[in-house]
């Protein structure tokens, strides 16, 4: 069984700075591409920035600048700096992760979700 667990979120005013983490646990082969996305109230479940195992990024457009995904391979975490946080930003943050397992049957690729961080940016 694999576990991502987010932590890092919390109230910031605007203009401040939040650093996320998501650490897998459980028994695995290796961690393929992670991602985190976001969840405000009333909308659809959203990419903020997705990254490879070898470190090769990709960020949605309103994050470019702003956000930065990073991760550490022989922690099985991954990390989401985010600077100059809006208002908009606020949502729930959800860490993604394509998981390489045996399962029973033979090495097994699944995608996994954590139960999500919420991000509040107020003044």
């Amino acid at each position: 069984q694999v576990q991502l667990v987010e932590s890092g979120g919390g109230l910031v005013e605007p203009g401040g700075s939040l650093r996320l983490s998501c650490a897998a646990s459980g028994s695995f082969a290796s961690i393929n591409d992670m991602a985190w996305y976001r969840q405000a109230p009333g909308k659809q479940r959203e990419l903020v920035a997705g990254i490879t195992r070898g470190g090769v990024t990709k960020y949605a457009d309103p994050m470019k600048g702003r956000f930065t995904i990073s991760r550490d391979n022989a922690k099985n975490t991954v990390f989401l700096q985010m600077n100059n946080l809006k208002p908009e930003d606020t949502a729930v943050y959800y860490c993604n992760a394509d998981v390489l397992a045996d399962d029973q049957t033979g090495m097994t690729l699944r995608n996994y979700w954590g139960q999500g961080t919420q991000v509040t940016v107020s003044s």
